[in-house]
């Protein structure tokens, strides 16, 4: 990830051993008993990220707990996000006042079926991607982006995006996309500035889709 994100956002992808690492109280107190390793090990391993990366930033050791609905609660005068997919994940943070908005995913790099790409793709983005060079799963780059996107939202605009309110526009010789939030979703955000427009960058290999974008301060 660090490749894909400013020198400004400071960025802690996890080794072997972050998987089954410390989780301070206020970050164990978000794990319910019922939880299940899979969901154990990915939500350690971000939260180790999630301290590596603001002492990165040069502050102190903080818990980073989840809300209710299972977005991370960064410390104030701190944006951040975390990422986890099979064996990978990552997490990123940035000070406020010079990031407003980080977000970043991973996904496996994988064919995914007709159904999941109409739950995902608008019908002018899979006009799109028809048109780009053979060779890489394209859907699930679209995906990726999205998700980023949503994570660089949602802390900005207080509310959630669907599949379909971000038309996205890849472009594979930059390795750079662009998303256009839906016009009903910027009049239906309950601040005065929500992103209309996000723009990130992409890289892809044998395995993995990896995607972040920021927003700069206002």
């Amino acid at each position: 990830m660090r490749d894909l994100l400013p020198a400004t956002v400071a960025v802690a992808v996890a080794g072997p051993d972050d998987w089954a690492g410390d989780l301070l109280p206020a970050e164990l107190a978000c794990l319910s008993d019922r939880a299940v390793p899979s969901r154990r090990r990915d939500f350690t391993a971000g939260r180790v990220c999630a301290r590596r990366a603001l002492a990165a930033l040069g502050l102190p050791a903080a818990p980073v707990p989840a809300a209710p609905d299972r977005s991370p609660v960064w410390p104030a005068g701190v944006v951040g996000t975390i990422t986890h997919t099979h064996g990978y994940c990552a997490a990123a943070a940035a000070r406020s006042g010079e990031i407003r908005s980080v977000g970043m995913d991973a996904e496996r790099h994988r064919e995914l079926n007709s159904g999941v790409r109409r739950m995902i793709c608008l019908p002018e983005e899979e006009a799109d991607l028809a048109a780009l060079p053979a060779g890489v799963s394209w859907p699930a780059v679209l995906f990726s982006a999205k998700e980023t996107v949503y994570k660089l939202w949602h802390p900005v605009a207080g509310t959630w995006l669907d599949f379909h309110d971000a038309r996205v526009t890849l472009d594979p010789d930059a390795g750079t996309f662009t998303a256009r939030i839906a016009p009903a979703r910027l009049h239906a955000a309950p601040v005065a500035d929500p992103p209309a427009l996000v723009t990130g960058r992409f890289t892809v290999d044998a395995d993995l889709v990896r995607t972040a974008a920021v927003l700069p301060p206002p």
